[in-house]
C-alpha cells in the first residue's frame, strides 16, 4: 500500500464534518476539485470507499466511519504536537491577558497579580472585567490567557488552581421589606419587590440567571459595588458577597435573609486557563506563581 498524506486525511474529515465537498473546501480555505481529487486518491491508496455520494449529501460509508474514528485520533496527536512546536517557539510575551471576574475580591486579585507583574515589567499586564458567564466565555473565545472566576470544572478546556471559597448573602435594608423579616421568608412574598441583579457579560453563551426570583421587578447594574449601593438605599434587594457586606451585617445596616428559600450559597473561586493551548514562558511562570502564593478568599 502507498502512504496516505496528512492533506488528504484532512479533507475527508473536513468533508465528515461539513457534509460535502462544497463546505469541506470552504472549510480548508481549499478548492472543490482539490478535495474532491484528494479524497479519490486516498480511497485508491486504500483500495476501499470511504464515502456514499448516491444521496444528495455525501456521507462516510461503514468502513469510512472506522478509518475517519482512527483518523481523528491522528489528526488531534498532530494539533497537539503543533500547539507544542508554537509553545516552543514562543519568547516571552508582551502582554498578558487577565480577566477578574465578578466574584473574585478586588484587593485580593490585584494584590495577587501585583505580586507577580512588579518582577515582569516588560510584559504588560491587560486586565479587564468581566461579570458571571462573561470571563469563561472570553477564555473559550481566546481573548484571555487566565482569569479569576469561577468555572464549570466538568469542562475538559479548563485546567484551575483552587483560589478559595466566596459567600453569597441574600440582604435587604432595615424597612425594605413590608413585612417581618425572617429565615422562613419565601420567593412568593419577594415577587412583588425589586430584585438587583448583576448583568451578564457573555455576548453569546446563554445567560444564566442566579438566585433570581422570577416574575420579580429587577434592577440591572454591572457589578457588585453598583448593586452593593442600590441595596443600601433601600431600592431593591439582592445577594451580594460576604466579603463586601460583612461590616454592613455586623452594624445593621443590612440583614440577611438567608433561610429555608433563600439559603444563599458558596462559589468556588478559581485562577483558569485553557489546558488545550500553549502558554508561553511567562504565562506559566505566573500559574507556578499562583499555585505557591495562594491568596485566601472568602
Amino acid at each position: 500500500m502507498q502512504p496516505f498524506t496528512l492533506q488528504e486525511i484532512q479533507c475527508l474529515d473536513a468533508v465528515a464534518r461539513e457534509g460535502g465537498f462544497q463546505a469541506a473546501a470552504s472549510a480548508l480555505n481549499r478548492s472543490h476539485t482539490a478535495v474532491f481529487a484528494a479524497i479519490a486518491k486516498l480511497e485508491a491508496t486504500l483500495g476501499v470507499a470511504l464515502l456514499d455520494r448516491s444521496g444528495y449529501r455525501v456521507s462516510l460509508t461503514e468502513a469510512g466511519r472506522s478509518f475517519h474514528r482512527k483518523a481523528q485520533a491522528l489528526l488531534g496527536e498532530m494539533e497537539v504536537l503543533r500547539l507544542h512546536a508554537h509553545q516552543l517557539s514562543m519568547g516571552e510575551e508582551t502582554r498578558l491577558r487577565v480577566i477578574l471576574g465578578d466574584t473574585c475580591p478586588l484587593h485580593g486579585g490585584l494584590q495577587l497579580l501585583g505580586g507577580f507583574f512588579g518582577d515582569y515589567p516588560n510584559t504588560r499586564l491587560d486586565l479587564h472585567f468581566e461579570t458571571i458567564g462573561g470571563p469563561s466565555e472570553r477564555l473559550l473565545l481566546d481573548e484571555a490567557d487566565l482569569i479569576l472566576h469561577w468555572i464549570d470544572k466538568s469542562d475538559p478546556r479548563f485546567e484551575w488552581i483552587d483560589l478559595g471559597t466566596i459567600s453569597f448573602v441574600p440582604v435587604v435594608a432595615p424597612n425594605f421589606l413590608p413585612f417581618a423579616p425572617s429565615p422562613s421568608i419565601t420567593p412568593e412574598q419577594m415577587r412583588g419587590l425589586t430584585q438587583c441583579i448583576i448583568r451578564d457579560t457573555a455576548r453569546d453563551t446563554p445567560k444564566t440567571n442566579f438566585y433570581v426570583v422570577e416574575g420579580a421587578p429587577q434592577c440591572t447594574v454591572a457589578d457588585h459595588t453598583m448593586k452593593k449601593e442600590i441595596v443600601l438605599r433601600g431600592m431593591a434587594w439582592g445577594h451580594l458577597p460576604h466579603f463586601m457586606i460583612g461590616e454592613e451585617l455586623r452594624e445593621g445596616r443590612l440583614l440577611s435573609i438567608a433561610g429555608q428559600h433563600f439559603p444563599g450559597t458558596d462559589v468556588a473561586l478559581v485562577a483558569t486557563r485553557r489546558r488545550d493551548r500553549p502558554h508561553g514562558p511567562v504565562a506559566n511562570r505566573l500559574w507556578d506563581y499562583i499555585k505557591t502564593h495562594p491568596p485566601i478568599f472568602g
